[in-house]
């Protein structure tokens, strides 16, 4: 059944209008009596199209329910701003493997340092690719996409999570002894290309963060995301 992300949903009647709209009418060739589901917040709406017209296609709800795909895990993916486009795989894999929201960060040995233009074109970017990694993993809404911000107001937000971890090419505890468990709100703070300075990671520990590793091979700032983010969501029991 087609899958569509809307912003706003109600329990009885929604209107879908915008590039949604054009696809369902004009790409798919969708019909009165067609059924569609629309995904708002991490619910599912499971639809049937009543009418349309040039610009708008009408649904009517017939059932909602939690999306079984979305995690119970709220996992943020801090990112040190990495060279060229690795940033792009980092948000497609991200997304898949369940983070709801990834958020760039300038630490010192970033080599790619964007003035705020040109990385605000980047971003639209990664936010559209966050939208079609979402689609086709079947999540129940589209991971946020954010920054650039710095690794001060990094550690200013990190009380509001259960759990801080910082993956440190200089060894930390084991990710599997982190105490991670489902329904956590987890923060996961990755480097770049060159890792982290070592005042960064005394200020992340100062901050109430933890030091992980990742084993005894130094991973690409590519692998690293993709590597936790997965060892987190199986400890959550999100990928059983």
């Amino acid at each position: 059944m087609p899958r569509f992300f809307i912003e706003n949903a109600n329990e009885k009647e929604i209107v879908i209008t915008g590039e949604n709209a054009h696809h369902i009418g004009r790409s798919l060739r969708m019909r009165v009596g067609d059924k569609l589901t629309l995904c708002c917040e991490g619910v599912d709406y499971d639809c049937v199209i009543t009418r349309f017209t040039d610009s708008e296609v009408f649904c009517s709800v017939v059932g909602t329910a939690p999306c079984e795909s979305e995690p119970k895990t709220r996992l943020t993916l801090f990112q040190a701003l990495p060279k060229g486009d690795k940033a792009e795989l980092i948000v497609q894999k991200a997304v898949e493997l369940g983070a709801g929201e990834v958020v760039f960060v300038m630490t010192e040995r970033c080599v790619s340092r964007p003035d705020e233009k040109s990385f605000s074109k980047r971003l639209a970017r990664l936010q559209k690719i966050s939208l079609e990694a979402a689609k086709q993993c079947g999540r129940g809404a589209v991971p946020k996409i954010s920054g650039l911000i710095s690794v001060s107001e990094l550690l200013e937000g990190l009380p509001r999570f259960d759990k801080a971890l910082m993956c440190y090419e200089k060894g930390g505890s084991a990710l599997s002894a982190a105490g991670v468990e489902a329904g956590q709100s987890i923060a996961l703070f990755i480097g770049s290309e060159g890792g982290f300075e070592e005042k960064e990671a005394a200020a992340f520990e100062g901050a109430g963060g933890e030091l992980i590793g990742l084993g005894k091979r130094i991973l690409r700032c590519e692998t690293a995301p993709i590597a936790a983010i997965s060892i987190i969501m199986s400890l959550a029991g999100e990928m059983e």
